[in-house]
């Protein structure tokens, strides 16, 4: 069959966890050139592939069609757009960038040169993830009034890395804010207003690493929440509804399984551990039935089935540019919300 050349931008965290084991156990797929000044890793991890030094070797290749941009997020809209006008298919790490003009001129631009453009919102293939959205839109806890996530951790001290250090797109609500932000809106739309608390905790931090936001739609709240200095987490997610609530620990394990170097080319891939599996607590009338629901499995590598449907029969993306602009507006008028100490009203 036909493979997809395809061009990796940066070989750092995210290139060589989340990108490179997915495409490399796809045969939809072939790694032709990464661009990275770790030569002897990339090699390593990956074999006898051309490492390249800028995007430039990459954008004259004639034979790749897609290229994924795993750098920081303040390059991505330049690089995105180098990419897109030398007619390249892209798709880009989250954040997709870090202002709304610069996500809609690179849709404008994919759409008149008829590209794929997608953004790799990874953890709408959390298998925790998979089953509330799963129980929601099976409506078996009715009338959702209550969606309360939270994706803490515990790093006390500030580490020497760009996501940690001043600059365009760093911090943690452009870093953890987008998953749980595109995962809110691919559940119940884009809401009424917003009304977020950004800030620093830690001390010496030259950036948010706590975010606390509030979406706000008729009957419904949204509740997303981080912090860095948490030492044990309390439930993932709460989902109450008019019918029944969904309790559940733990977060998704495929992160830590591809840190440790596995990949995702077995049936157990993205299982959960029976102890973290959500307990349901339906009511009817004054009945109440309480049981343990099985988590679905994980399953990042879904996102790059659907890009191979979407590059060779003309599918939507799994995450559309669209989508990833909504991500960043919402991340605007949180910071926003949070200088001003109000609520923002969206249109």
């Amino acid at each position: 069959m036909r493979k997809i050349k395809v061009g990796l931008v940066g070989y750092g965290f995210s290139g060589a966890t989340f990108h490179a084991p997915l495409l490399s156990v796809l045969e939809e797929f072939e790694i032709t050139k990464v661009v990275s000044s770790n030569n002897e890793k990339v090699q390593q991890d990956l074999g006898d592939v051309k490492v390249v030094r800028s995007l430039e070797d990459v954008l004259k290749d004639p034979l790749i069609e897609l290229v994924v941009i795993t750098t920081p997020s303040g390059m991505h809209y330049e690089m995105a757009k180098q990419s897109l006008l030398a007619g390249k298919n892209v798709i880009l790490e989250k954040p997709m960038v870090v202002e709304p003009w610069e996500a809609e001129e690179l849709i404008k631009i994919a759409e008149e040169k008829k590209l794929l453009l997608s953004i790799y919102h990874n953890r709408r293939w959390d298998n925790d993830y998979l089953t509330v959205q799963k129980l929601v839109r099976n409506g078996l806890l009715g009338d959702i009034n209550t969606y309360q996530v939270h994706f803490d951790r515990f790093r006390p001290e500030v580490r020497d890395r760009w996501r940690e250090k001043q600059g365009p797109g760093s911090g943690t609500l452009y870093d953890l804010g987008s998953h749980l932000i595109d995962q809110a809106l691919n559940l119940f739309g884009f809401p009424q207003f917003i009304f977020a608390d950004v800030f620093a905790q830690r001390e010496n931090a030259e950036t948010d690493d706590y975010f606390h936001i509030i979406l706000g739609y008729e009957k419904l709240r949204v509740i997303l929440h981080s912090g860095s200095i948490i030492p044990d987490n309390g439930p993932r997610f709460q989902v109450h509804g008019n019918k029944g609530s969904f309790i559940k620990y733990g977060i998704d394990g495929q992160e830590a399984a591809l840190k440790e170097g596995k990949k995702p080319i077995d049936p157990s891939w993205g299982a959960d551990n029976p102890q973290f599996y959500g307990i349901l607590v339906t009511t009817d009338g004054e009945k109440e039935k309480k049981e343990t629901i099985e988590t679905l499995h994980g399953s990042y590598i879904t996102y790059y089935k659907k890009i191979a449907e979407s590059i060779f029969e003309g599918k939507n993306a799994p995450v559309t540019a669209h989508e990833g602009l909504s991500v960043i507006k919402i991340i605007n008028a949180a910071l926003e919300s949070s200088k001003e100490k109000k609520v923002v009203y969206l249109e």
